[in-house]
């Protein structure tokens, strides 16, 4: 990690650059492979398999057997942890559900909102070098409560614990897909794989590119995504050895994920780097982790003001507060994608099992996006009922409005309407 003491503020967009992503040059990569699944269908999938993954797929989704099979595969103790962890990630995604309420806005005139879930989602679950199970559960518990008709899952990877939380969350079909293959299939449908209405997933910048491609012709995906970040804000009652942990768990993930260490205190920031580098080699993931930090920083800054305006201007996946009053700054964040307070929440707690949503926007992203939620996998639909009485109430006020604006139509549609009801035709 790079020390960095007092940055002046017209230094900071050069500071807090993420590492540069060459989406261009990937989206022309990218493009053909869309367009082969696109004209190709289940064909290309299998030739792609075998091209980039060497793998021969004689069928491209997973039986059911193999499901059944995969949850004898795991031990009682990581069921016994996968479930928990639906548990609370139900309990927190449930309560997010909004009864509708009717908003009489005058008399006769009444507006309410309903949530229908979006009938048919794809899920992406990349293979790479960590079957990401966990996301299984974030995304699928979502779904499953919003009541989302149709669930595709597609992966490289058919490691027993994500077919086993698939199964959990009541997903109705898993194929054996993987890269921007995967994601065009889900979102032009192929002989075997359905399109879907929604993609959510991370995936490396193949599968990101792809998922910007197609939401360019209209298929929806949950946020634009980009590698994993952390930053961390430590003051002198921090363990330097806990946040190097948080620090780590983040860069861990990917040579090009970064992290953010800030503090007021030089001395926090030294140790903190010190403990990095002692626990960065006890880490089978020490590759990556190593060239993640690389490009991540620790910034000395003077004051709190100054540390937290850096760190909204940094705006976060992950933002921990490993201060004495962590909740008390709370109101001061206002670009993140989720919080993380005080000395014994560790960003691995959201990543798993504390109840919150670990699919968040990344890249800067946070400064205009939400994190995944019940709500990603809603519509909101409006509706509203006039009585005669409401339309006598309300009736001048569109007519006035529609001929200032010459739709004679819109006025006409009132006018009409109120005409009948004074004759009482």
């Amino acid at each position: 990690m790079q020390l960095i003491r007092y940055p002046e503020p017209e230094t900071w967009d050069t500071l807090l650059a993420r590492p540069v992503q060459q989406m261009a040059q990937i989206e022309q990569l990218v493009q053909p492979i869309l367009q082969y699944v696109r004209s190709h269908g289940d064909a290309a999938l299998k030739e792609y398999a075998l091209k980039f993954d060497n793998v021969r797929l004689d069928r491209l989704d997973v039986p059911m057997e193999v499901m059944e099979v995969a949850e004898r595969q795991l031990s009682p103790a990581l069921k016994d942890a996968i479930r928990q962890a639906y548990s609370n990630i139900v309990k927190f995604h449930a309560a997010q559900r909004q009864a509708p309420e009717k908003i009489e806005t005058m008399p006769g005139v009444t507006c309410w909102r309903k949530s229908v879930g979006i009938e048919k989602v794809g899920i992406y679950i990349p293979g790479g070098t960590a079957p990401l199970f966990s996301t299984v559960l974030m995304l699928g518990i979502p779904a499953q409560l919003a009541g989302c008709k149709e669930v595709v899952l597609c992966s490289p990877s058919q490691h027993p614990a994500i077919l086993y939380a698939a199964k959990l969350v009541g997903v109705t079909r898993v194929y054996n897909i993987g890269g921007a293959q995967a994601i065009a299939a889900m979102a032009y449908g192929t002989e075997s794989v359905p399109q879907v209405y929604k993609i959510f997933g991370p995936g490396n910048q193949f599968v990101t590119a792809a998922k910007m491609l197609v939401a360019k012709e209209g298929v929806a995906i949950d946020m634009p995504a980009g590698p994993s970040e952390v930053a961390v804000y430590a003051d002198e009652t921090a363990n330097p050895a806990f946040v190097a942990s948080d620090l780590l768990s983040q860069a861990e993930h990917g040579k090009d994920s970064q992290v953010l260490l800030v503090s007021t205190s030089e001395s926090v920031l030294t140790q903190t780097m010190d403990e990095v580098e002692k626990q960065v080699r006890e880490l089978s993931r020490e590759d990556f982790a190593t060239q993640a930090l690389e490009h991540s920083k620790a910034v000395l800054v003077r004051d709190e003001s100054e540390a937290l305006d850096l760190l909204n201007a940094y705006a976060a996946e992950h933002l921990i507060l490993s201060v004495e009053n962590a909740e008390a700054l709370v109101d001061e964040i206002t670009n993140a994608g989720s919080i993380f307070l005080g000395h014994y929440t560790p960003e691995s707690a959201g990543d798993y099992a504390s109840g919150t949503n670990h699919t968040l926007p990344t890249n800067g992203y946070a400064r205009a996006y939400s994190g995944v939620s019940l709500d990603s996998f809603v519509k909101k639909i409006t509706v509203q009922s006039i009585s005669k009485e409401g339309l006598k109430n309300i009736g001048s006020t569109i007519m006035e409005m529609a001929a200032a604006e010459s739709l004679d139509a819109h006025r006409r549609a009132v006018e009409i309407r109120l005409e009948q009801l004074e004759t009482g035709e």
